[in-house]
Protein backbone atom coordinates (compact mmCIF):
# COMPACT_ATOMS: atom_id res chain seq x y z
CA UNK A 1 0.00 0.00 0.00
CA UNK A 2 1.48 3.35 -0.97
CA UNK A 3 1.63 6.38 1.31
CA UNK A 4 -1.47 7.99 -0.20
CA UNK A 5 -3.57 4.84 0.26
CA UNK A 6 -2.32 4.51 3.82
CA UNK A 7 -3.33 8.11 4.55
CA UNK A 8 -6.79 7.60 3.04
CA UNK A 9 -7.29 4.36 4.96
CA UNK A 10 -6.25 6.04 8.19
CA UNK A 11 -8.40 9.11 7.59
CA UNK A 12 -11.23 8.38 5.15
CA UNK A 13 -12.92 11.45 3.68
CA UNK A 14 -15.92 12.79 5.55
CA UNK A 15 -19.23 11.78 3.97
CA UNK A 16 -21.00 14.42 1.93
CA UNK A 17 -24.54 15.48 2.83
CA UNK A 18 -25.79 13.05 0.16
CA UNK A 19 -24.18 9.98 1.70
CA UNK A 20 -26.18 7.91 4.13
CA UNK A 21 -24.49 7.76 7.53
CA UNK A 22 -26.73 5.13 9.10
CA UNK A 23 -27.43 2.14 6.88
CA UNK A 24 -30.10 0.85 9.24
CA UNK A 25 -32.07 4.04 8.49
CA UNK A 26 -32.31 2.84 4.88
CA UNK A 27 -34.12 -0.28 6.02
CA UNK A 28 -36.48 1.70 8.24
CA UNK A 29 -37.27 4.12 5.42
CA UNK A 30 -37.81 1.33 2.89
CA UNK A 31 -40.21 -0.40 5.28
CA UNK A 32 -42.03 2.87 6.02
CA UNK A 33 -42.53 3.53 2.31
CA UNK A 34 -44.07 0.06 1.97
CA UNK A 35 -46.31 0.76 4.98
CA UNK A 36 -47.35 4.07 3.45
CA UNK A 37 -48.26 2.36 0.17
CA UNK A 38 -50.17 -0.50 1.80
CA UNK A 39 -51.75 1.27 4.78
CA UNK A 40 -51.43 5.02 5.24
CA UNK A 41 -48.98 7.85 5.77
CA UNK A 42 -49.63 8.25 9.50
CA UNK A 43 -48.71 4.62 10.16
CA UNK A 44 -45.48 5.15 8.23
CA UNK A 45 -44.76 8.36 10.17
CA UNK A 46 -45.30 6.64 13.50
CA UNK A 47 -43.09 3.73 12.45
CA UNK A 48 -40.23 6.06 11.53
CA UNK A 49 -40.66 8.12 14.70
CA UNK A 50 -40.47 4.94 16.77
CA UNK A 51 -37.08 4.26 15.18
CA UNK A 52 -35.77 7.78 15.90
CA UNK A 53 -35.63 8.84 12.26
CA UNK A 54 -35.19 12.62 12.07
CA UNK A 55 -38.36 14.61 11.35
CA UNK A 56 -36.85 16.28 8.27
CA UNK A 57 -36.06 12.83 6.83
CA UNK A 58 -39.57 11.57 7.56
CA UNK A 59 -41.06 14.58 5.81
CA UNK A 60 -38.78 14.24 2.80
CA UNK A 61 -39.22 10.52 2.19
CA UNK A 62 -42.96 10.31 2.86
CA UNK A 63 -44.26 13.65 1.62
CA UNK A 64 -41.78 14.42 -1.14
CA UNK A 65 -41.15 11.14 -2.99
CA UNK A 66 -39.38 12.94 -5.83
CA UNK A 67 -36.65 13.88 -3.32
CA UNK A 68 -35.96 10.33 -2.16
CA UNK A 69 -32.48 8.97 -2.70
CA UNK A 70 -32.01 6.51 -5.49
CA UNK A 71 -30.31 3.15 -5.03
CA UNK A 72 -27.12 4.63 -6.54
CA UNK A 73 -26.99 7.30 -3.82
CA UNK A 74 -27.45 4.83 -0.97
Amino acid sequence: MNTFNQAVAAHPPAPTHHERLDTSARDFVDHAIAVQESANTMSAVEYLKSHDVAPHVIERVLLEPERRRTAQEA
